[in-house]
């Protein structure tokens, strides 16, 4: 049973919270031969949503980058403590309507602990990719997430339930947005080199970067340079 009706007062609820943008999928996904991550379903084998909960960052916190990486980094975390405020009530709502749910860790290291996998730097699943299915945005040559209405300037969580929700219907865009084939911007900005014009990403560098050069501060340049938002 799909229950549109919990579907519509969990996102109404969401973006009472302060939430930007909710979407949904279902693990089906993460089956399809081109996903290359980790499954969520692997940790909850009875899995049945994934709901994806966004909100968008002040442009203050890039305009200052990169001196202000002190004052990007504080604002992303308060973005997740925001989202983490607003996941955990989404959370109990879908508990007292008889199902289960728990929230997945929206980056690989936060608040000094270590959630990704340390060899592949992979996460338990790929948020963008969820979103991408939900309908949310498709993704930028920095590999970020690119939505309509904020670009990449934003953060997300999700919640993991055997809620049946109803997904929205939607028109697949195309997985790269177009806008990305003649700008590069991103590419030619990353200071650590991680970012290839045939649309490769090497984490490692990205992660060796922020934790060794910048001490575990975000660096934020391909968002700062991007056009998209």
């Amino acid at each position: 049973m799909v229950e549109s009706d919990i579907t519509h007062d969990m996102k109404d609820m969401a973006l009472g919270l302060g939430a930007d943008f909710v979407g949904i999928v279902g693990p089906a996904i993460f089956e399809n031969p081109d996903y290359a991550g980790n499954k969520p379903q692997d940790v909850m084998p009875d899995l049945k949503s994934v709901v994806i909960i966004g909100v968008s960052v002040p442009n203050g916190a890039f305009d200052t980058l990169p001196k202000g990486r002190a004052e990007y980094t504080n604002t992303l975390m308060a973005g997740t403590a925001t989202l983490r405020i607003i996941a955990f009530q989404i959370a109990k709502f879908i508990e007292r309507k008889g199902y289960k749910a728990t929230i997945a860790p929206s980056e690989g290291s936060e608040f000094g602990y270590w959630y990704a996998d340390r060899e592949t730097l992979k996460a338990d699943f790929s948020f963008k990719y969820a979103s991408y299915y939900a309908g949310l945005g498709n993704f930028g040559m920095n590999h970020l997430l690119i939505t309509k209405d904020f670009g990449a300037r934003i953060r997300m969580t999700a919640i993991l339930t055997d809620a049946p929700f109803a997904e929205d219907e939607r028109t697949l865009l195309p997985l790269v947005n177009d806008a990305c084939s003649s700008c590069m911007k991103c590419v030619e900005i990353c200071p650590a080199g991680a970012l290839t014009k045939e649309g490769t990403i090497h984490r490692e560098k990205c992660a060796e970067y922020m934790f060794n050069v910048l001490g575990g501060l975000r660096c934020g340049m391909c968002l700062k340079v991007c056009p998209l938002y």
